[in-house]
């Protein structure tokens, strides 16, 4: 199936600001509802490799609209968020536990539910937020996987990838990006200023980031699992979601994933691997009154 290609240049309200973390300024966007719609929740959206918190524009002013505060961040080391030299800093399991202090901040302590949303490999570090024991009043994983990534088109990238940037540097790598990308259906279409917002975005960050999690993509393991016990014990409500033609995780892969976690299942119809920017809309409908319904029932 063709989608449209991801337009994180959307316009909202969302505020830039920086959210304090064991590494340094955090960057993020930050919308808040009208006091007289505030539902006393906030939504916490992590980015995948190598994404940006500008990926879920088109999210933010709904979720506000709807009541939520809205916060979208830069993992550390990507995009404008600082982040160590440390590879290993940026393994799934270790940057879980940066989310998990950024939830603990945000909800302040426990007395404003945090929703919980990781986008691909963001996903892997929201459930290693989870294993953390941050608390959470649910658990949202969006085209995201139970462990590393299957062979397929991404892995093959980061496996060219990562000798370039190791060895020639970040230019040369975003020079591999542009040549893959210009082979990819429809590039010739994007526009201009988006190409180079990838590009800045890339060049951006640190080159520890990318190698640590294009690692922790090929080597994550099977943590369903342990995530479902936490999340069983905790009583923390949790939904997958994914595009229809998801080419990263298989839809089937993920299905098993919900099934495992006893989590709620959805498919987004006219989306690929980013319903967030392919088709905020489908998305919205399925996350919105899901959330809803969690807060409803935390507070019954």
């Amino acid at each position: 199936m063709t989608v449209p290609f991801p337009s994180p240049l959307t316009p909202h309200r969302g505020a830039r600001v920086e959210l304090p973390s064991r590494y340094g300024p955090i960057a993020a966007l930050r919308a808040e509802p009208d006091p007289t719609t505030d539902l006393g929740a906030v939504a916490l959206l992590v980015p995948g490799y190598p994404g940006s918190k500008e990926d879920f524009a088109p999210l933010l002013d709904p979720i506000s609209d709807a009541g939520f505060e809205v916060v979208a961040i830069d993992l550390p080391g990507l995009n404008e968020s600082a982040g160590p030299e440390d590879e290993a800093a940026y393994r799934p399991g270790a940057l879980g536990e940066v989310v998990a202090e950024l939830i603990t901040d945000l909800g302040q302590g426990e007395s404003r539910p945090v929703l919980l949303l990781g986008h691909s490999f963001g996903g892997l570090v929201a459930r290693a937020a989870v294993l953390a024991g941050a608390r959470i009043a649910g658990l949202t994983l969006l085209c995201s996987g139970p462990s590393e990534l299957p062979d397929g088109d991404r892995r093959q990238a980061i496996n060219e990838g990562e000798p370039i940037l190791r060895t020639k540097g970040m230019a040369a790598a975003q020079e591999l990006r542009e040549a893959r990308d210009a082979r990819r259906p429809g590039w010739a279409h994007v526009p201009q200023r988006l190409k180079e917002f990838y590009r800045r975005r890339f060049l951006a960050s640190k080159p520890a980031g990318l190698l640590g999690m294009a690692d922790g993509l090929r080597h994550e393991p099977d943590l369903v699992p342990k995530l479902g016990v936490v999340l069983q014990s905790t009583g923390t409500p949790s939904l997958v979601v994914c595009g229809e033609g998801d080419d990263v995780w298989p839809v089937s892969a993920q299905r098993d994933m919900a099934e495992r976690l006893d989590a709620d299942f959805a498919v987004l119809a006219g989306a690929g691997h980013s319903p967030n920017v392919e088709n905020p809309e489908a998305l919205l409908a399925t996350l919105l009154p899901t959330w809803r319904a969690w807060l409803t029932e935390k507070g019954s």
